[in-house]
């Protein structure tokens, strides 16, 4: 009977062991929203996930379960973007804040089609846009909100400010209890660059980073690289998509294995604390 007692005992704990890892390790990329967390919905992108939305060269992304839902560029045509929010069943009227990451077409292409039937959630972007840029927007009815500097979004939400010297960016980051959550969007000033901004902001180590990194013209050695520096930054999960290039997203998904997040549009990424 002592036997039985025991040998129930050790299944007992050994299985509340592997519950206490899946919930410490847990970032999910498939299925529902998680219901507390961090959700993390493709809604644009070079690449499919769900069936029956539209793939097409631009990225963005809606990110709920902050303090405040943020969408993240808006892809590159409007049509593209309407046609996945109708079939993701996204309620725009959630949206509380959008970021555009920087001034290129294919991340900000939906937004003033956006602002037509969303006019209440600030903007923000690079202090260093365009005027004409800026009067597009007021004109559609949207409140523009210029960033220099790192700013905090909402509770535990930052912006990296502006980043670069040709092309300026801006980049998202996400305070978790694993650490670090960066999007980028075409990651021009360099993605390692960003994710050391992130850690000088926050003083902490970058647990996952995704997005468009720009890496088309990378070799496979000058990729390899960049996984090393990722690596002495913690970053523990990636998900390089958009603008990386299909051969360099090949490198990432080898480097990283079962750590690697694939993208696409209609996927929910869902970062639980």
């Amino acid at each position: 009977m002592k036997y039985f007692k025991m040998r129930f005992f050790m299944l007992g704990i050994c299985f509340g062991l592997m519950l206490g890892t899946a919930n410490i390790n847990a970032l999910e990329a498939e299925g529902e929203q998680a219901k507390d967390g961090i959700n993390v919905t493709i809604l644009y992108d070079n690449y499919i996930h769900t069936e029956g939305t539209k793939a097409d060269w631009g990225f963005s992304c809606l990110i709920e379960g902050t303090e405040k839902t943020i969408l993240f560029d808006t892809g590159t045509k409007p049509d593209i973007l309407w046609h996945n929010i109708k079939k993701l069943n996204i309620d725009i009227n959630k949206v509380e804040q959008i970021v555009i990451s920087h001034e290129h077409g294919d991340h900000f292409g939906g937004l003033f089609s956006f602002l037509e039937k969303k006019t209440d959630a600030p903007v923000y972007i690079p202090a260093s846009f365009s005027d004409a840029f800026v009067k597009r927007t007021e004109k559609a009815g949207g409140k523009v909100v210029k960033v220099t500097e790192p700013v905090e979004l909402c509770k535990n939400v930052y912006l990296t400010g502006e980043m670069g010297t040709g092309i300026i960016e801006q980049s998202l980051i996400f305070d978790t209890s694993k650490g670090l959550v960066v999007i980028t969007g075409c990651a021009h000033p360099g993605v390692t660059e960003i994710v050391n901004k992130a850690r000088e902001i926050l003083n902490k180590d970058v647990y996952f980073v995704l997005g468009g990194f720009h890496l088309m013209q990378k070799s496979q050695a000058q990729v390899q690289a960049i996984i090393k520096q990722f690596e002495a930054a913690g970053v523990v999960k990636c998900g390089a998509t958009h603008c990386t290039g299909d051969k360099q997203i090949e490198w990432f998904k080898e480097a990283y294995g079962d750590n690697y997040v694939s993208m696409g549009v209609g996927k929910i990424i869902k970062i639980i604390e």
